[in-house]
């Protein structure tokens, strides 16, 4: 299976390794400077095309004349938008996923624009907001890749190893992302310097392995 993803951040790289391990032939676009430099030790150079994924000249040279599935998680919906619809118009993707980074945008994200799947963050946490989940401990909200990983909710122990500990010094199990923060009506968008506090809850993307070092570093 031939699978061509358009964005070398964290997302892009995470989901490239986990195709990777199912057995996919991957190819990673991208145009910046620091997200190529960071994949590169990563990644065979083989896989990596430096370029615009809206570009049909650089999807080709990604392969996209034999590829089978599509994923498009750069931070700039337009350019999402864009290659989902060159993607299945111009060459016949039959699976095309699109990532919304900004919720307004959503209704964007449909089959006749050329998306099939569309993966909006902001639109999962306000479903656990409203449905009133318990926040206290773990909970699995998805499993992906035939159970292999997940995406679940954790809350943060007063007294755990991660509370009061900024993102950046905790010593997170591999692949893991941790995708947003939830303290008490607030949403907080995640970086190295978020500081983590008792009774926070964390939605994270990880494997089993990564649920039992999550559970040990946000309990008591």
């Amino acid at each position: 299976m031939k699978a061509i993803i358009i964005g070398g951040g964290q997302v892009g790289s995470y989901v490239a390794k986990l195709l990777i391990q199912n057995g996919y032939d991957v190819s990673i676009i991208e145009n910046r400077e620091k997200p190529l430099e960071k994949i590169k030790n990563d990644f065979p150079e083989k896989m990596l095309v430096r370029g615009t994924g809206s570009d049909p000249d650089t999807l080709e040279r990604a392969g996209i004349v034999s590829a089978d599935v599509v994923v498009a998680v750069t931070g700039e919906d337009q350019v999402n938008l864009v290659v989902a619809t060159i993607a299945k118009y111009e060459y016949g993707i039959k699976r095309v996923i699109a990532r919304v980074n900004n919720p307004r945008n959503t209704w964007l994200f449909n089959q006749s624009m050329g998306v099939d799947v569309a993966v909006n963050q902001a639109d999962l946490v306000s479903r656990i907001v409203m449905d009133e989940i318990d926040m206290k401990s773990l909970s699995t909200l998805l499993k992906i890749n035939k159970g292999k990983n997940s995406i679940i909710q954790m809350g943060i122990q007063e007294g755990s190893a991660a509370a009061n500990k900024q993102i950046k010094d905790l010593q997170l199990p591999d692949e893991t992302i941790l995708i947003t923060l939830i303290r008490e009506d607030d949403v907080i968008v995640l970086n190295g310097s978020v500081e983590l506090k008792a009774n926070d809850t964390v939605l994270a993307l990880t494997n089993e392995k990564g649920q039992f070092a999550l559970n040990a570093l946000f309990s008591k």
